[in-house]
């Protein structure tokens, strides 16, 4: 069952070439290191790294990232691009939608359901996220 939350805003126009890159700016030493640890990053609207964590599971990793948005007072992430290093799963939505992100792109495949929330709640889902390729599933209208 899905959380309640109202739909996110407009958000930011980006170029898909942007949205492509952003897994290769996630800051992962850990990973780097151990090649077990998933990390999120937040990220503005010029592909600027705001914040990233890492954590064993994915959604650990997410929430540590908008629980330091919100005490840095960027909740709603209005303007912003969260971006993850797995697959996006329907919880993943879920945070983004509570946190108002207009945009989650991830690395792998999205559920059917992540794809259907995304739709609902007005996010950008983009997934496949490699080199100079992404794929975009749903509100496209932001991608340029």
């Amino acid at each position: 069952m899905a959380v309640h939350s109202p739909a996110v805003s407009e958000g930011p126009a980006v170029r898909r070439e942007l949205l492509a890159g952003l897994p290769d700016k996630l800051r992962q030493p850990t990973f780097e290191k151990t090649g077990g640890l998933h990390a999120t990053g937040l990220f503005d609207s010029h592909g600027e790294l705001l914040s990233s964590r890492e954590d064993v599971g994915r959604h650990n990793a997410m929430d540590k990232v908008i629980g330091r948005a919100l005490l840095e007072g960027l909740v709603p992430l209005v303007e912003r691009i969260l971006c993850v290093s797995g697959r996006l799963s329907f919880e993943l939505v879920q945070k983004a939608a509570v946190a108002g992100a207009p945009m989650l792109v991830g690395v792998g495949a999205p559920s059917s359901l992540a794809v259907s929330l995304a739709g609902d709640r007005g996010i950008t889902l983009c997934g496949f996220a490699r080199g100079d390729s992404v794929n975009v599933y749903t509100h496209p209208e932001r991608v340029t």
